[in-house]
């Protein structure tokens, strides 16, 4: 546990990106061998301070000490020079080559020009033994689950000898039962004596890991607590700067005999989805939930255009939807938040008026040639009413937070106010603040009379917005669940295919 003197540490440290101040003279100590984690809103500096400590970035200003010595990180290589590594969300392996040859990359055992095997094999079964940490090493590593290639990341930091990992947002690519083998790991690391520095939103999984916190806010260090000392609600409270009074919004149910704006009748894709029906009436908030490869994300592509269905059809407000591309969607009146906004939803290095204004600049020109006038005040217009916090319109996207992006893509969807709103798991990637703020969004326009189809793998989330849920199993509607029936209990159970009886006897 912690020694006297921080494995590393943080006085009144300082990083600017612009006129932006990212870091405001933060201090902080990491005790040696202790799971130390960063907590708060995105934007509050977490992990541009982890980058930090990783020599990812370079303080403007302050003082990094590695055991008690200043030291001056300026790139990733030196930082491992002092023992200190990271492993990032986006993981940096080679796809193409095997475990054990990401493992010991650039590390290689030689005789002369040729790599010794048998003595990586042997390094590579001693690394295995003493981390616990078991990979095939033969595995090519683009044919294994991002779970597996996270344990790839951290074989690789622990074979150059580091003693300080820093693991940003490590489980948010990750399912539930994927992120408790990591909290497992993590708290492996600890006990054999490496330091973690964790930095995550999730803060269940935080408090269930941490042997210290520490909560940002606006780049500054609001508190550190210890673990045994911390609670959910404490640190929502310490994370934005008020408590948050509950985790929804009212729900307001449509209204009585509101009509179909969306109906799926038969749609199958061959493979991947078959006999999928249902309909979302105006004002109404329908959820599809199920286990990861259920088929929900592929059917709402196939709606919106972005993959061909076999068979079925689906009418938007009363007429045949007939499209081959998302900006036949949108044309049509049917918008989409993609699963992923950094792959399939936003150009990073565009502006955030860019961003928004980019499908529907057929109808912001004259002639092939954009109004730019126009085109930014109803960016701005739209930008403003669903939230999106930047310092100007002209900034790239990329650096904003989470947070905002994902309601860059909101304002992109709503600025020709669609009939139905497709959002595919909304809040990924955001911190509780701006959860409550999209959740808030998302009953807004369903009181407003839009039809919202929602697919989100967060069961809490799935319970706090629904008015209906449909329950996808094997790329089938498995189950729709309304009113008594939207219970924990019997989505649990529909995703995993158990009956009444088999839900009676488990839980008896």
């Amino acid at each position: 546990m912690m020694s006297s003197t921080p494995h590393i540490e943080l006085r009144g440290v300082t990083k600017r990106f612009g006129g932006t101040l990212a870091l405001a003279g933060v201090d902080l100590a990491v005790g040696r061998g202790t799971v130390h984690s960063i907590v708060g809103e995105n934007g509050a500096g977490k992990s541009t301070l982890g980058r930090i400590v990783s020599g990812v970035y370079a303080a403007d200003g302050g003082e990094v000490r590695v055991a008690g010595r200043p030291v001056h990180l300026r790139s990733p290589r030196q930082a491992l020079e002092h023992g200190v590594t990271v492993v990032a969300q986006e993981l940096a392996l080679l796809p193409a080559r095997t475990v054990i040859e990401n493992v010991f990359l650039g590390q290689e055992d030689h005789w002369g020009p040729v790599v010794r095997r048998r003595a990586l094999r042997r390094r590579f079964a001693e690394l295995v033994d003493s981390s616990g940490i078991d990979v095939p090493a033969g595995a090519v590593v683009g044919s294994l689950p991002v779970a597996e290639q996270q344990k790839v990341e951290i074989l690789r930091a622990l074979a150059r000898s580091a003693e300080l990992i820093v693991m940003d947002e490590p489980s948010a690519r990750l399912t539930a039962a994927e992120s408790v083998v990591l909290d497992g790991i993590v708290r492996g690391l600890a006990a054999a004596g490496t330091t973690v520095v964790f930095i995550s939103h999730f803060l269940d999984e935080v408090l269930s890991v941490s042997d210290v916190i520490t909560v940002m806010r606006d780049g500054r260090v609001v508190r550190t607590v210890r673990g045994a000392e911390a609670t959910r609600s404490g640190l929502i409270t310490q994370m934005i700067g008020r408590p948050l009074d509950a985790g929804f919004p009212v729900r307001t149910p449509p209204a009585e005999g509101a009509r179909p704006v969306l109906r799926v009748r038969d749609l199958g894709r061959r493979g991947v989805f078959r006999n999928v029906s249902f309909d979302v009436r105006a004002g109404e908030i329908v959820v599809l939930a199920g286990l990861v490869g259920a088929g929900r994300s592929e059917v709402a592509r196939a709606i919106y255009g972005a993959d061909r269905a076999d068979t079925g059809s689906v009418e938007l407000d009363g007429r045949p939807l007939r499209v081959r591309s998302p900006a036949g969607a949108v044309r049509a009146g049917l918008a989409m938040i993609p699963e992923s906004r950094k792959e399939q939803g936003l150009q990073l290095t565009r502006s955030v008026r860019d961003n928004i204004s980019l499908p529907h600049l057929a109808g912001l020109s004259n002639w092939g040639v954009v109004r730019t006038g126009a085109e930014s005040r109803c960016a701005g217009e739209i930008g403003s009413a669903v939230g999106v916090k930047a310092a100007s319109p002209e900034i790239p996207v990329s650096a904003l937070s989470g947070g905002n992006q994902q309601k860059v893509l909101f304002a992109r969807s709503l600025l020709r106010t669609p009939c139905v709103l497709i959002a595919d798991e909304p809040t990924r990637g955001v911190d509780v603040g701006a959860k409550r703020s999209i959740y808030d969004l998302v009953a807004r326009l369903a009181v407003g009379g839009m039809g919202v189809l929602v697919i989100s793998s967060e069961l809490e989330e799935v319970l706090g917005l629904a008015h209906r849920v449909l329950v996808m199993r094997g790329g089938e509607i498995a189950a729709e669940l309304a009113g008594d029936r939207l219970t924990e209990r019997d989505v649990i159970h529909a995703a995993f295919g158990h009956g009444p009886g088999a839900a009676t006897e488990e839980t008896s």
